[in-house]
């Protein structure tokens, strides 16, 4: 399609354009049901089938055990932030955190409304532009749990793989790179991530918990953040965000079915961020990353020109040339190209492209 532009926002993220156009064709009347899912109940068959297929294929997709739970559940994130240590942090008990960026440092808040919360890692100091080394972890043997971000979209850092904790239930907030590739889902306690990035879009936040963390679930945590509750009712305790777990649905089968899974995902994310970054690399008087090149993140590249008023004029040129979203965070500064699973490479390609002739006209 000629007139869709190339979607390089962090979020909400591009979608699978074969996502999009069967949503489209069932919009108004779903498989012959006489309705929209949007308008469906979400205790009648056709959602019920909807809402079971979900989470089969993603069970599928990241071969998660049968001794963990799947939740939909809504809030984003950000409602994550409390749900985790309101139902996994006992009284009297105390957290660590890994501080990664601005969302760590907003899990770090909420979670201290709760009870104790030690920083056992931070690169602050360095404006997050890495990730800590596993010598730097000063873990407490003794945490409830210990919470890290897997991907900072803001700074452009991923961690490569999880870090090495011990016996303590290790918590990921998997927003930013939820699915992008395998993930041995043993090795974690609790996984969660808001859709919008990898997964489908805004609306639904995707809990997967280790059976034996909701015995810790106490009495008094609200309804909709009570974990056991939740999955005791199936993701059904209330109306669930129906829409956007239906999207969710066909990006899980896309990537099941179109893609061939997570392996095959990894490799084409892999070479769309090897594309831009070595676009970057190539001319490293003109542009500059702010990520360490061991900490680069393969969906958010971050990057800076020689000056800002030359980061406005690309940020402009860029947008009037097809290329949408690519201003920085005001943390940062400079740009920011956000290539999720759904983001074609033919993008990632047009944006070197420009590099290339801004470059040449603006050096």
């Amino acid at each position: 399609m000629t007139d869709r532009v190339f979607n390089f926002s962090a979020g909400p993220g591009t979608l699978p354009l074969s996502v999009l156009e069967s949503a489209q064709r069932d919009l108004l009347n779903y498989k012959g049901a006489g309705m929209s899912v949007l308008e469906m109940s979400h205790r009648s068959a056709p959602y019920e089938k909807i809402i079971r297929e979900a989470e089969a294929d993603l069970r599928t997709l990241l071969s998660i055990p049968s001794n963990y739970k799947v939740i939909f559940m809504q809030g984003g994130a950000s409602l994550q932030f409390s749900a985790v240590p309101m139902n996994l942090l006992p009284k009297g008990g105390s957290a660590d955190y890994i501080l990664t960026g601005v969302w760590s440092q907003s899990a770090i808040k909420e979670a201290k409304k709760f009870g104790e919360v030690r920083v056992a890692a931070t690169t602050e100091d360095s404006n997050f532009n890495r990730i800590p080394a596993g010598e730097e972890l000063q873990l407490d043997p003794n945490a409830a749990y210990v919470h890290f971000t897997s991907n900072n979209t803001i700074y452009g850092t991923q961690w490569r793989t999880e870090p090495e904790v011990g016996a303590a239930p290790l918590i990921c907030d998997a927003s930013s790179d939820f699915l992008s590739r395998p993930l041995d889902v043993s090795k974690y306690g609790l996984i969660y991530a808001g859709a919008q990035k990898n997964a489908g879009p805004a609306g639904v936040t995707i809990v997967i918990v280790r059976e034996d963390l909701l015995e810790r679930t106490p009495k008094g945590v609200p309804a909709l953040m009570d974990y056991r509750l939740l999955s005791e009712k199936e993701s059904m305790y209330n109306t669930p965000p129906c829409f956007a777990i239906y999207i969710a649905g066909l990006v899980f089968k896309w990537l099941k079915d179109e893609i061939g899974g997570l392996d095959r995902i990894a490799q084409m994310n892999e070479e769309k961020a090897d594309l831009l970054y070595r676009a970057i690399d190539a001319a490293p008087d003109y542009f500059r990353g702010h990520a360490e090149p061991a900490s680069r993140s393969l969906m958010n590249v971050t990057f800076r020109l020689p000056d800002e008023e030359l980061e406005k004029q690309f940020a402009k040129e860029s947008t009037a040339a097809g290329l949408d979203g690519l201003k920085g965070h005001r943390s940062v500064g400079g740009l920011r190209a956000s290539i999720y699973n759904a983001f074609p490479r033919s993008g990632v390609a047009a944006l070197v492209d420009f590099m290339h002739d801004f470059q040449k006209r603006h050096g």
